[in-house]
């Protein structure tokens, strides 16, 4: 063997498909003990080979079980199973046999005897005194050099498939790693309302629910993505892409924006309605640092760079505060809010003006919505002349669920009370019960006694 050839086919190896060089050598190894068997070995050999890269020297053994009588089945359970299945066969049994050593719980799982799989415990002591049962022991075969070629046929297709499924393993444990990240890739074709993109090692999958509505995609167009999963199929890992989930955004500005990678800017919370609109609030860790300058950049270039990778999308950005009535009203923005009254069970109540009423709600309610989807608050917006009328619409429902609610609780209250009569009238009738036997009984014995009296009369 050409050592150096050897070495540098391995590098390559490794290089290529990105696997470790111990990886490819183990996959090399089980090969060449697969050709061993086929050329030299019998067919229920287990053989194994250890390969020397320095000296391209292959060394093969065997692989024995050490068994004693317990674990194999006898020759008169091997004779009872060959009937057993001779009658299943003609129709006589429809139900498989199982050896008695299988039925109770602890029992030892039997199997047959193979010279070339197993070794009794006796012969094995004679080598090693300290073999146990289970134990493998390991026999030494004869060195050879030269496979035939139906032997080197089955190495090589041994070496592919180990490397591919090397390959599979090590694709998966590097994109599960960056689940939640974003990656760049280029489309590689559409099929029906998918999306294929090359992402380097393999394929990502960008599902129609996953892409923006009005974005239109053709092959070779480069287009960054968040790894929304990755999953381990048969066929080997399927990594699912999305542009539309709202993290999306805010994984775009951390590219964008150092002092959000830092941590010296915090996204709190992000809402999108994607291909249209996205509100997002940021907030300061260190005082000095504006997040929403930051955010926003020199004359734009930060938050333009966002806007263009998203197709054109509007992006809000506003400052995240503690107060609900401040952050309600920073959520409500480009609109000027007059007032915000925070009321009972998460419900928040905007006063606008009447020109600023329609920028409030936004088209189609979408601002509005958006921003309770960013703050988590209910949010009514009512112009001053409708606030009266919005108060005690909030009034009576208010009361209305109050009175649901104490209905509710007067209907359990009946029940708990209903339910104590039912158990109470239930211990009277088995007192009852109970008492009504041992009248009978007293009856009975009053009922013997003139009988014994009629009997002494007449003797």
């Amino acid at each position: 063997m050409d050592l150096k050839s050897f070495a540098s086919a391995v590098n390559q190896l490794s290089q290529e498909k990105g696997l470790a060089a111990e990886k490819i050598i183990e996959s090399i190894e089980t090969a060449l003990a697969a050709a061993y068997k086929k050329e030299y070995g019998e067919k229920s050999q287990v053989i194994k080979a250890r390969l020397d890269p320095k000296t391209g020297q292959a060394e093969f053994w065997q692989v024995k079980t050490v068994v004693d009588d317990t674990m194999i089945f006898s020759e008169e359970e091997l004779e009872a199973m060959k009937v057993a299945a001779a009658e299943a066969e003609a129709g006589q049994k429809s139900a498989e046999p199982k050896p008695a050593s299988e039925g109770g719980e602890g029992a030892v799982e039997k199997t047959r005897f193979n010279e070339e799989k197993h070794i009794m415990i006796d012969e094995a002591r004679k080598e090693n005194p300290e073999a146990k049962l289970g134990d493998e022991i390991r026999i030494d075969l004869e060195q050879k050099q030269d496979f035939g070629r139906i032997a080197a046929q089955t190495a090589k297709q041994v070496i592919i498939q180990k490397i591919r499924e090397a390959e599979k393993e090590t694709i998966f444990a590097d994109f599960k790693l960056k689940e939640g990240e974003i990656i760049s890739g280029i489309v590689q074709r559409l099929e029906g309302r998918a999306a294929y993109m090359d992402i380097g090692k393999t394929t990502g999958v960008l599902n129609r629910e996953e892409q923006v509505p009005g974005e239109f995609y053709r092959p070779g167009q480069r287009l960054k993505a968040f790894v929304l999963k990755v999953e381990q199929t048969s066929k080997g890992p399927i990594i699912f892409l999305s542009r539309a989930y709202p993290k999306f955004v805010s994984k775009l500005f951390e590219l964008e924006v150092p002092e959000i990678s830092a941590g010296q800017v915090l996204v709190k919370s992000i809402a999108r309605e994607a291909g249209s609109r996205t509100k997002i609030a940021v907030a300061s860790t260190m005082e000095g640092i504006d997040p929403i300058g930051a955010a926003v950049g020199q004359r734009g270039t930060r938050v333009s760079a966002v806007i263009n990778e998203l197709g054109g999308e509007k992006i809000d950005i506003i400052e995240y505060s503690d107060d609900p009535a401040r952050y309600i009203i920073n959520a409500l923005s480009p609109a000027k809010i007059m007032e915000v009254r925070v009321m009972p069970k998460n419900k928040a109540l905007a006063v606008v003006p009447d020109d600023q009423l329609s920028l409030a709600i936004g088209k189609d309610g979408q601002n509005v919505r958006l921003a309770a989807k960013l703050t988590g608050w209910k949010i009514d917006v009512r112009s001053p002349e409708n606030l009266s009328e919005a108060l005690a619409h909030a009034e009576e429902a208010d009361k209305a669920e109050a009175a649901e609610a104490d209905a509710q609780k007067s209907v359990g209250e009946k029940t708990v009370a209903v339910d104590e009569s039912a158990a109470e009238e239930k211990e009277a009738v088995a007192e009852k019960v109970v008492k009504k036997p041992k009248k009978a009984a007293k009856a009975k014995k009053t009922a013997k006694k003139p009988a014994v009296k009629k009997a002494k009369d007449k003797e």
